[in-house]
């Protein structure tokens, strides 16, 4: 049995996420940091493209809390706006069931990156620190475009 150690180590030797993915080669582990760097990069794009989702799909301020609601409160009804959220159209729900399925594939991917960084070997949590670092410069500035 292995013992696993709870200190970051630089070794060339690990058992990364699953089994079958058992590194013993200073060149499987360049190629296992470039998966994992890429999967914190695709981590990193869908976190902005799941966000630019939001912003298209996000439904206008409801008129009970605009700014005409608020200059004129007795003329303001709640469910001016709010009725469309009590019966959702369906493009509502198949825009809601893609949030959901992309949320979905971002915390699986989120938790496998995880899952990498704690085999505590440095060269696999660099590779997510570069990953996530390079996905950031990438992604990021695409939330200012329209």
């Amino acid at each position: 049995m292995q013992r696993h150690t709870m200190y970051f180590i630089f070794s060339d030797k690990v058992v990364l996420l699953f089994d079958f993915w058992n590194v013993h080669s200073p060149g499987g582990m360049v190629l296992s940091v470039i998966v994992i760097l890429l999967l914190a990069v695709l981590y990193e794009a869908i976190k902005v493209g799941k966000a630019k989702l939001v912003q298209r799909t996000m439904p206008t301020v409801a008129p009970s809390i605009s700014q005409e609601a608020l200059d004129e409160p007795e003329r303001a009804s709640v469910s001016n706006g709010l009725d469309r959220f009590v019966h959702p159209p369906k493009k509502w729900f198949l825009w809601h069931s893609v949030q959901t399925l992309i949320h979905i594939v971002q915390v699986v991917l989120g938790y496998l990156v995880m899952l990498a960084v704690m085999t505590y070997n440095t060269w696999i949590f660099l590779g997510v620190v570069a990953g996530s670092a390079i996905g950031y410069f990438l992604f990021y500035p695409l939330l200012n475009t329209r």
